[in-house]
């Protein structure tokens, strides 16, 4: 039977090479929702059961520099997305991302596969590909080397990508949050089209359907060119921050500007360093060609501002807290994934304190859903109620709303400045701050079994700060909270141990 008919009598099958990676790890579900059977082909399938459609793929481990790997990924796949590259492996990335697409490429053509396709990066034209920065320079001899493979490839070259997770963006985020005022270096001033990832994922996904005939690249963009500067001003409107004064100057060098953004950011230098440099070149779309074979959904492609918003709406739901807890399940393209590197998503500042308790789970959490109003918190009365005199001379609610029941909880009740976002009886009570704040906080308090009786009390506070003025607030309080959420922990404990040595009336 040929390989055409063959896939006329079954689901076609995709095969998603980066999986854990920022694009792949958003494209699957994507790809699943099409009706696509999907592999993934992975390093360490580990990171990928973490994600709700885990059971819903099959996994192959290795790496694209495995030729055997690489064919066995292949077998029986109709689609392959190539969403890899060596960024942030060390000097010699170039290389291995021209070994890894040779062997793509070659293997593809053997099994019969009937499309590739690959994201790119978005190049300036009329410079000579020698001109380029590294980073560029790489993506575009990899989308030569597949376009050449045999196997019909279409080619997305795309820019910044705006979403939750994308380097370029953590990068946007993280200078234009913490600097109110920027020396910059010149690139603030190249000219840039971003897409936001939803276009992005929407433009992959089409691409399956592609024409055997097309053998091609394709721009892909948002509807703005902006630049640098322009992008840094319109976030810092979209995430209510104040205007930010922003004065570039000629001397910061690609080497020194990618030290500037190590220092003011926490995406890695091996990461910044080759995008920074690539901010030289001016990276606007010359056609829209790509439309033609996948329309425009209504509504798309999003505007910059709309893909910020999207971008920023888990900390506009206040649901933040979410993106680092184990039961995270992202509901949109925009939204953290568990995969996403620690540096991703913005900053979150955490305390966290853990003891052992002698007493059953079913004692301590009572000690829990018992806490503030009547009952306090188990710490420093004083200082808590000074606390609370602080957020109503600001303008917030204090600790006057105390508690609707004496013993019980339910999501949604106020508890002084607090506010209950999640119960899971008799294991979490997660409380989110409603106090006057340069930032969103929250406050976990989780019971466990720890075996024989006895149980172990976890407690985690939470701040997403807003602007440099929540990064200065964190660290104002950092001294305290060894002695307040110290005692915390430790009185609750003694409380529950308490309860259960209590003679039983």
């Amino acid at each position: 039977m040929h390989h055409e008919e063959a896939t006329s009598t079954r689901r076609p099958r995709c095969l998603v090479t980066g999986a854990t990676g920022y694009i792949g790890g958003r494209l699957v579900p994507e790809l699943l929702a099409d009706g696509y059977r999907v592999r993934c082909l992975a390093r360490s399938p580990g990171k990928l059961r973490d994600h709700p459609w885990a059971d819903r793929t099959e996994v192959v481990r290795g790496d694209v520099t495995d030729a055997a790997a690489v064919a066995q990924a292949m077998r029986d796949v109709d689609v392959a997305y190539y969403l890899v590259h060596a960024l942030g492996t060390g000097k010699e990335f170039e290389d291995t991302d021209r070994r890894a697409a040779r062997i793509f490429g070659e293997r593809a053509e053997a099994a019969g596969v009937r499309r590739i396709v690959y994201l790119g990066g978005l190049t300036p034209t009329g410079v000579p590909e020698r001109d380029l920065s590294p980073h560029l320079r790489s993506r575009a001899e990899v989308a030569r080397i597949l376009l050449a493979s045999g196997v019909p490839t279409a080619v997305l070259r795309a820019a910044v990508v705006i979403g939750s997770g994308s380097a370029s963006f953590e990068m946007l985020r993280y200078l234009t949050e913490r600097l109110p005022v920027m020396v910059t270096p010149s690139w603030v001033r190249t000219r840039i089209q971003p897409i936001a990832v939803r276009d992005v994922l929407r433009l992959l996904a089409g691409c399956a359907g592609l024409p055997a005939t097309v053998n091609r690249a394709f721009d892909i963009g948002g509807p703005d060119v902006l630049t640098y500067r322009d992008m840094m001003v319109r976030y810092a409107r979209v995430a209510g921050l104040p205007r930010r004064l922003i004065l570039p100057v000629p001397v910061l060098t690609p080497g020194l500007s990618s030290l500037w953004v190590g220092l003011v950011t926490p995406v890695p230098a091996s990461i910044a360093r080759p995008l920074t440099e690539s901010l030289r070149h001016e990276v606007v779309c010359h056609e829209n060609d790509i439309a033609r074979y996948v329309p425009d959904a209504p509504g798309h492609p999003l505007g910059f501002e709309q893909a910020v918003r999207l971008a920023l709406r888990r900390v506009r739901e206040a649901e933040v807290a979410t993106r680092w807890s184990s039961a995270a399940v992202p509901g949109a393209p925009s939204d953290p994934l568990p995969t996403d590197p620690g540096w991703a998503g913005g900053s979150l500042y955490t305390d966290h304190r853990e003891t052992a308790v002698d007493a059953p789970v079913r004692e301590l959490w009572r000690v829990i859903e018992g806490v503030g109003g009547e009952n306090g918190w188990y710490s420093l009365p004083l200082a808590w109620s000074l606390r609370g005199l602080l957020d109503r001379l600001a303008g917030g609610v204090g600790l006057r709303r105390g508690r609707r029941d004496a013993e019980r909880l339910r999501v949604g009740d106020s508890l002084d400045f607090w506010r209950v976002e999640e119960i899971q009886p008799g294991r979490l009570l997660r409380l989110r701050a409603e106090m006057r704040l340069p930032g969103l906080a929250w406050l976990e308090l989780c019971a466990e079994p720890d075996g024989a009786g006895r149980s172990r009390y976890r407690q985690r506070a939470l701040f997403h700060p807003h602007g440099l003025l929540g990064h200065a607030y964190w660290r104002g309080v950092c001294p305290f909270h060894a002695v307040v959420f110290g005692a915390m922990a430790r009185n609750i404990a003694r409380a529950a141990a308490q309860r259960a040595a209590a003679p039983v009336r």
